[in-house]
């Protein structure tokens, strides 16, 4: 071939592309089909991590991915490797998250044989990914990884695999040119004239209520935001992956909204007259019922994906468009405007409505999981990730969090994956390595990844883990109580392990807590280590995340406490 380039492998391109798509740590674990990029991989610049367990891969790049805004990428090998993927893709899936899923393949002329460690991990994935492709041809590899880096990154972001036969890895090809990735498009803003609808309906509003989701992440459009909501005055909420929108001092953000989000932010969205919804697709955990959700408002729903549009609830004005550039343009029209005084007469009546529920007496002197919450989020330092695994925690985490930045914060959230928090964490370390990063766990999410504390060894990542430890699995354990008779079926946990030790055999530095009176110190230490650290906390066993909506209802029918 006359090309002056030397013949590379299939592998070597795999590594030349990560490399020209600005790739620097890729997350995962070795096998027999993918060994030739494992090959490849050695000695060369793109960093891998070698997770404990595909999944925490698949989690870590997701991780990666949330804190950064960039691609995350995971590898595996054929069969039991790639279908281990699968739940972290699906995490990326539903809540937009940029990553790349590169598996090794039996070689072609196995496939469809039932060869040894083959699953058809395309067709597995077909519905949970934005795309997925086979690579039969070396000469498609290029493109097809190239493609995948772009569909990831959006417009709405999302999971993209890449499957190659392991005879695709091993094959020497020397491609006509190498060129550079191509730059993305510029970002479309929403019709003129649905933006003149949305501009009209936001000047005659006397209740309006703006609700930041996780497009604005995405979108990069943090400082819009918060000049939007300043240029209106209006009180404003967030779903739990909108949280880091608004500034953590701006007195007129209402906290999170949904079925355990502030009664105050619930109820200023139940009697607003005009919703702004930005960037959120009106998941069931934040509407309930959707035929009684809003129902005195004029809905203006702003969205990148028009498949959003009345999917659950039917908005009267949409704005199809990227959010960053749809909310310039409507913080240019309402700077033309002068501000409308009755609006902080309206913040200021939402935010003091619906106080959170006391600490449960019950507790006593024992420590509960908000004392620790509590107490974790008065000394954390600006500008700290934090990452929840999925239960009680991580709903008690969500209300009291105050992220700079919604890539501060991040919790699995469409799919609710437990497992999830450790290995996200790991992640972000390794996407911002001068910051501070804490894990958020229960003991039961805890014991599904805690695999991954050699990988903190091994890399001495400073991840720092709060384990709240209430020997049951909590959110299920409520949910029995309040709605099945408190028959409390497979949810104890009272035979945990010891995790201090657990954590002092992987050489982090671990330490239990479970007077309140020791709390303050033990938060204090933890946050000070520079050092893989693990803190205990034993918690009183049967406290309750308040309020609650239950599924399907609204904010009127919401839960302070057991029903009599």
């Amino acid at each position: 071939m006359e090309t002056g380039i030397s013949a590379r492998t299939g592998a070597h391109l795999v590594l030349e592309t990560l490399d020209r798509e600005g790739v620097d740590v890729v997350f995962g674990y070795p096998g027999g089909a993918i060994m030739p990029l494992y090959d490849a991989l050695y000695g060369h610049k793109v960093r891998h991590v070698l997770v404990r367990h595909e999944a925490a891969a698949a989690f870590a790049a997701g991780g990666y991915a949330r804190s950064s805004g960039r691609v995350g990428v995971c590898l595996a090998t054929s069969g039991p490797g790639a279908t281990n993927l699968i739940t972290g893709i699906l995490d990326a899936m539903m809540d937009s998250v940029p990553l790349v899923a590169i598996t090794g393949q039996v070689k072609s002329t196995l496939l469809g044989t039932d060869a040894f460690q083959e699953a058809d991990v395309a067709a597995l994935t077909h519905t949970i990914t934005k795309r997925n492709v086979v690579v039969r041809d070396i000469a498609q590899l290029v493109p097809a990884l190239r493609a995948a880096f772009e569909m990831a990154r959006g417009p709405r972001p999302g999971p993209v695999l890449v499957d190659i036969p392991s005879d695709v890895l091993k094959q020497s090809f020397a491609p006509s040119e190498a060129s550079a990735r191509r730059a993305p498009s510029a970002s479309a803003v929403a019709e003129p004239a649905h933006l003149a609808q949305a501009i009209e309906a936001i000047a005659r509003a006397e209740r309006p209520v703006v609700i930041a989701g996780g497009g604005a992440r995405w979108s990069d459009a943090v400082a819009e935001f918060r000049a939007f909501v300043a240029l209106l005055g209006a009180p404003h909420t967030a779903t739990l992956h909108g949280l880091g929108c608004a500034h953590p001092d701006d007195p007129n953000f209402l906290g999170m909204l949904g079925m355990h989000g502030w009664k105050r932010a619930n109820l200023a969205v139940h009697d607003a007259d005009v919703v702004i919804a930005l960037g959120m697709r009106f998941d069931d955990r934040v509407t309930g019922n959707p035929e009684r959700w809003a129902t005195k408002a004029t809905i203006v729903h702003a969205d990148v994906d028009a498949s959003e549009f009345g999917k659950i609830v039917q908005p009267e004005i949409s704005l199809h468009g990227d959010l960053k550039a749809t909310l310039v343009a409507l913080n240019a029209a309402l700077a033309e405007r002068a501000p409308s005084p009755r609006h902080a007469a309206w913040a200021a009546q939402a935010r003091v409505r619906g106080a959170p529920p006391p600490r449960d007496p019950a507790a006593g002197d024992v420590l509960s999981a908000t004392d620790v919450l509590d107490e974790l989020f008065a000394q954390v330092a600006p500008g700290t990730i934090v990452a929840t695994d999925v239960g009680q925690h991580q709903m008690w985490a969500a209300q009291r969090v105050r992220p700079h930045h919604p890539r501060d914060f991040m919790s699995s959230g469409g799919l609710g994956s437990m497992g999830f928090g450790f290995p996200a964490a790991i992640g972000a370390q390794f996407a911002n390595p001068g910051r501070p990063v804490v894990a958020i766990v229960g003991d039961g999410g805890f014991q599904m990844s805690f695999a991954e504390l050699a990988t903190l060894r091994r890399y001495a990542v400073p991840v720092k883990v709060l384990l709240m430890d209430n020997r049951n699995l909590g959110m299920v354990r409520q949910w029995q109580q309040i709605f099945f008779n408190e028959r409390y079926s497979a949810t104890s946990l009272d035979d945990n392990p010891d995790f201090v030790a657990i954590a002092r055999a992987y050489d982090m530095e671990a330490r239990s807590v479970s007077a309140r009176s020791d709390l303050s110190r033990a938060i204090r230490a933890f946050l000070a280590s520079d050092r893989p650290t693990l803190l205990h906390c034993a918690c009183y066993p049967l406290e309750n995340v308040w309020p609650m909506i239950p599924s399907g209802t609204s904010v009127h029918e919401s839960l302070e406490a057991v029903p009599a």
